[in-house]
């Protein structure tokens, strides 16, 4: 068979959510299924590197897909012809985006709706396309594949799509985030806080990320001379108009690294007192599993697909209570006993969520779409 994919996330400099999810399913899906061609099509110059095997062939086609009316024309024109050219038999999607106009069996994963119950947390033109064409998505792929059984029953509800028509395939982790010693956690420090412990965030700095609430609990444990733990924010921001500041005074104590190699990310993740990951909206929430994977303690919001992924592994709060985040933040940090028990738990949960298992998972919704040989 001839399986045509989005890749435009596959980029270079810049991998991040969507991108990694392509980067690790697809170099493992093209690996393990030689007997299958593979058509990436990418929106920009491609690197080699996003050739995992030889049995891919890279397509570049206009335009540069990164705004609403580009990405309506790369998908319903560009990609239904290129489907065609190419004698594709199916087009898997792994941000979700399908051809509406292209009568081909597709596979979208759609990570999540936060759009359909944050919309303030969007400039009003994406949101405005987002809940036009998602729904169309929803019904147009022949099979949906999805990063949690929280996004699984939101799709049921809000899109009223038939359960059997939806997989739950749980992300993974990259076995880069392993606990660290302590010569390596100092020299982080050394580089980042000035040698302070510290509290992180990962993630794009993103309304639904909860940032601004973690800086106003973290800054009321300040208030306490004797708080050791400098505040370590590993990110970019999703949209300029999202963009957090701090003061100059504030700046002594929270700092921002803006994106980051994965591995220098996980030096980061391992070295930390503990990761706070208090979203109020997430499809799954890689960051909580890297944590897990390092031995670093969590606390995360006790909202939407959080809780599914932590189990008992991980502290909760509430992420609409600074005074609940502060409560449990403290609780975290100070309780070493708490620390113990949970980077044990942590590791052991861990190891549910792996690559591998996401690939072998995508793979199986990939099969339901694929026409059936006579």
């Amino acid at each position: 068979m001839r399986i045509g994919v989005n890749a435009r996330f596959l980029l270079t400099k810049k991998m991040e959510g969507f991108g990694w999810y392509s980067y690790e399913t697809l170099s493992r899906i093209t690996k393990n299924h030689p007997e299958h061609e593979f058509i990436f099509f990418f929106d920009r110059a491609y690197d080699t590197k996003f050739l995992f095997s030889e049995n891919i062939t890279p397509v570049v086609l206009a335009p540069q897909a990164r705004h609403p009316i580009l990405q309506v024309i790369w998908f319903d024109f560009s990609v239904k012809k290129a489907l065609k050219k190419y004698k594709c038999d199916a087009f898997v999607s792994p941000d979700g985006y399908l051809s509406l106009t292209s009568d081909m069996p597709q596979l979208a994963v759609i990570h999540d709706l936060n759009f359909e119950h944050h919309p303030e947390d969007l400039p009003p033109y994406l949101l405005k396309f987002l809940r036009k064409r998602f729904p169309l998505f929803a019904q147009k792929a022949t099979h949906i594949c999805t990063v949690s059984q929280f996004s699984k029953d939101d799709l049921i509800q809000t899109y009223k799509i038939p359960a059997d028509k939806i997989s739950v395939t749980h992300n993974g982790a990259s076995p880069v985030f392993k606990p660290i010693e302590e010569t390596e956690k100092q020299t982080v420090r050394d580089k980042f806080t000035a040698g302070k412990p510290f509290i992180v965030f990962v993630g794009a700095i993103h309304k639904r990320k909860n940032v601004g609430r973690l800086i106003e609990a973290y800054k009321k444990l300040k208030k306490n001379p004797d708080f050791p733990f400098h505040l370590l924010l590993v990110g970019e921001p999703m949209w300029k108009s999202q963009a957090i500041q701090v003061s100059e005074a504030d700046k002594q104590y929270i700092h921002f690294t803006g994106h980051l190699s994965l591995e220098e990310l996980a030096s980061i993740v391992g070295s930390a007192e503990c990761l706070a990951f208090i979203s109020y909206f997430e499809g799954f929430g890689i960051p909580l599993v890297e944590a897990m994977r390092a031995g670093t303690p969590v606390l995360a919001g006790n909202l939407t697909s959080l809780p599914e992924i932590g189990g008992d592994a991980v502290l909760y709060c509430d992420p609409f209570s600074v005074d609940n985040i502060q409560t449990q933040l403290e609780k975290l940090v100070s309780d070493k006993e708490l620390q113990k028990t949970l980077t044990a738990k942590g590791l052991d949960r861990a190891t549910q969520f792996t690559w591998d298992r996401t690939a072998e998972e995508l793979w199986k919704g990939i099969v339901r779409i694929l026409p059936k040989k006579d």
